[in-house]
Order: structure tokens, then C-alpha cells, then sequence
């Protein structure tokens, strides 16, 4: 028997195909990552692709994705019709790159963890991990941006 695809989702329905609390489905709402609207007894109801939609969502959390990108993604596509795989590409190749860069930043964290470790010196002149891009440690020690504002 087909199934009727215009016949709107409950919010438990919702959560319960997608395997999350209702909660979450609230929350994913309130955050502007799914849409749904009241029906005439005042109950939330969504349309069927929602589920893609969260799927997409929670498949994006795993990964380390930000709540605002993944927004940032889905506000890119078509809000009128079911996710395709091609938006899919459109997403995972924005999230690829964004992942491969963050990646990149933990293998150099990682790689200067070990240097300082190694010399467990935490100098506020050298170490990159406790001072990046420090440009206020010739003035002195301390915080010196809140001296300075003293006098």
C-alpha cells in the first residue's frame, strides 16, 4: 500500500522516525534548521521531508559541524521540496572543506603539544600554544593592555 506523503508529521513522529527526543525537534525549530507549522487544534505538525533534513542535521553534529553552518547550509537550498543527493554534495563538500581545515589546525595543536611538552617551558615569548601571535610580550609581563588602562 503507498504511503500518503502529504499526510503531515507530528512532532513525535517526527522524533520517533528520526531517532531523537521531541526536545530535540523543538530545539532544531527554535534554531531555524527546520520549519513546521500549527495545525487548526494548535499542534505542531512537518512535512515529510523534514526527516531528511534532520537526518542531514544529525549526520552534521557527528561530524563537528556548528549548529550556524549547518543553518547556513540548509538556508542555501530550497526549503519547498525533499533534500536531493545533489544538494546533499552541495553540503558535504562545503562541510569537507571546513573539516579538512580544522583537521589541519588539530594535527598542528597536536604536533606543537608534544614540542612543548617536551620542554615544558610555556614561555610567553615562544610557546605557540600559550601566546600566538603574541605582540604584547617585549611591553612586559603580565596583563598589560590592563596596566596600562590605569594610567
Amino acid at each position: 500500500m503507498p504511503v500518503n506523503v502529504t499526510i503531515p508529521l507530528s512532532v513525535g513522529d517526527v522524533a520517533r522516525r528520526c531517532g531523537v527526543t521531541i526536545a530535540t525537534v523543538h530545539f532544531y525549530e527554535t534554531k531555524g534548521l527546520i520549519h513546521g507549522w500549527r495545525s487548526g487544534g494548535n499542534q505542531r505538525r512537518y512535512a515529510r521531508d523534514v526527516l531528511r533534513r534532520v537526518a542531514i542535521i544529525r549526520i552534521a553534529q557527528r561530524a563537528g559541524i556548528t549548529l550556524q553552518a549547518i543553518k547556513a547550509g540548509l538556508d542555501a537550498l530550497p526549503s519547498d521540496r525533499m533534500l536531493t543527493a545533489r544538494d546533499w554534495a552541495r553540503l558535504s563538500t562545503r562541510w569537507r572543506d571546513m573539516l579538512t581545515e580544522r583537521i589541519g589546525s588539530l594535527v598542528q595543536l597536536r604536533d606543537q603539544l608534544d614540542g612543548c611538552i617536551g620542554c615544558g617551558c610555556l614561555s610567553m615569548a615562544d610557546c605557540p600554544l600559550r601566546n600566538p601571535d603574541d605582540r604584547l610580550h617585549a611591553s612586559g609581563s603580565g596583563a598589560v593592555l590592563l596596566e596600562a588602562a590605569k594610567d
